[in-house]
């Protein structure tokens, strides 16, 4: 799948980042507090043991102790097969998403939650950053994966699988109750925002697979 365009690209990118300082507003003077808390109390009011084991599994997919060595795996596996674009596509992602994270929870410092299973991060909560690193990872990684593909059936799948997976991860936040809703939506936004913007200013990758014709190679 070939690359957005420049200026399409670039439009995903401000329109993302207006989305974001609007949600930011609201969570800095209130106005998102209710929404939080219906959303909250609906997604508590489903627990149940076995769903919580599994919320907890789904949101390790989003952490640093699975993002950085299936990174490194990934980094070199791309590497062995002369795509080294797309290795600095990977890094810039999810490095530059990991720093812009930072630096929006020291901006906002919003206090976390009360938990509702196990104790909350110790850092502050907006926006939620494994919902930010596994948009910028797993979709940095779907384009990669996607941009080889010629059958549009599987593009499809690639994207609705990588968008299935950072939902489920940005909704365990929700559960476990480490985050707030408005979390999770700001770390989406601020991911779309990076990822538009760094396919805004790279040209298209050149890199040469190895691979057979028509096989996608992450």
């Amino acid at each position: 799948m070939k690359r957005l365009e420049r200026p399409g690209a670039a439009a995903i990118a401000a329109v993302a980042a207006i989305l974001f300082v609007y949600l930011a507003t609201a969570v800095a003077h209130g106005p998102a507090g209710r929404f939080d808390l219906a959303v909250r109390d609906t997604v508590h009011s489903w627990a149940s043991p076995p769903l919580t084991y599994a919320m907890r599994g789904v949101t390790l997919l989003g952490s640093s102790a699975i993002l950085v060595p299936l990174g490194i795996v990934l980094a070199w596996r791309l590497l062995a097969r002369g795509r080294r674009a797309a290795v600095v596509l990977l890094a810039v992602a999810a490095l530059g998403g990991e720093a812009w994270d930072q630096g929006l929870k020291l901006l906002f410092h919003r206090e976390r939650p009360e938990a509702f299973f196990g104790l909350a991060p110790d850092n502050y909560s907006f926006p939620s950053g494994h919902s930010m690193a596994a948009a910028c990872f797993y979709g940095s990684l779907a384009l990669i994966a996607a941009e080889r593909s010629r059958s549009h059936a599987r593009r499809r799948a690639i994207w609705a699988g990588a968008g299935a997976l950072i939902g489920s991860i940005g909704l365990s936040r929700i559960y476990l109750g480490v985050h707030y809703p408005t979390d999770v939506l700001g770390g989406y936004l601020a991911a779309v925002a990076w990822l538009a913007l760094i396919a805004a200013v790279t040209r298209p990758s050149t890199d040469k697979s190895t691979s057979p014709p028509g096989r996608s190679v992450p």
